[in-house]
């Protein structure tokens, strides 16, 4: 969905800085892209592009949690259970959030398997931002591995818009679009 977006966002005349964990999709025409592999590497890379963007869209689906300690080689069975002890990655939207300006324009993704209208106003909430892309995750007609998804745009002021369902491309193109109308928008 990131790619779609950026991809969306290009065509719409926006200068684009894509920062995108390991994929095998193509790098969309016209954007600069930043590769990254941690939530760590992913979070040093946006916060370096953060100062001077006008709108940051988070669709990064990055873990909450990695394992506390990480082994330099592979660990053999010895026919004991293992235990892994896990702590959690750094919040990239909620760290860049608390130090915005008060003309960027915020916007998260909220993957939900349950819940997701409430989870997603929670996230909202909780991170500090201006709207959030509300999605279904869960089972075959989730949007992870699927051409299609369908979004659900709310906003702190109770903006509410369902974009598709749709093929991802044309649903970025309608959260593009739904962006540029809350830009022109004379208050936020």
């Amino acid at each position: 969905m990131g790619f779609a977006i950026a991809a969306a966002a290009k065509a719409a005349g926006w200068s684009v800085d894509l920062v995108s964990g390991p994929v095998a999709l193509p790098e969309p025409a016209g954007v600069m892209l930043y590769p990254v592999v941690t939530a760590e590497d992913m979070l040093r890379q946006t916060d370096a592009l953060f100062g001077p963007c006008d709108v940051l869209i988070m669709t990064a689906a990055v873990s909450d949690w990695r394992p506390k300690v990480m082994h330099p080689q592979k660990l053999k069975k010895d026919g004991v259970g293992l235990t892994v002890e896990f702590e959690p990655v750094p919040d990239i939207l909620a760290t860049l959030a608390q130090r915005r300006r008060p003309d960027q324009l915020l916007v998260g993704f909220a993957a939900e398997t349950e819940n997701v209208e409430a989870n997603a106003l929670a996230k909202l909430d909780r991170k500090g931002i201006d709207l959030v892309a509300a999605n279904s995750v869960a089972g075959p007609d989730g949007a992870f591995g699927n051409e299609l998804n369908r979004l659900i745009l709310l906003g702190r002021d109770g903006f509410r818009q369902a974009l598709g369902p749709a093929a991802k491309a044309v649903v970025a193109e309608q959260l593009i679009a739904a962006l540029i109308a809350r830009l022109a928008a004379p208050t936020r």
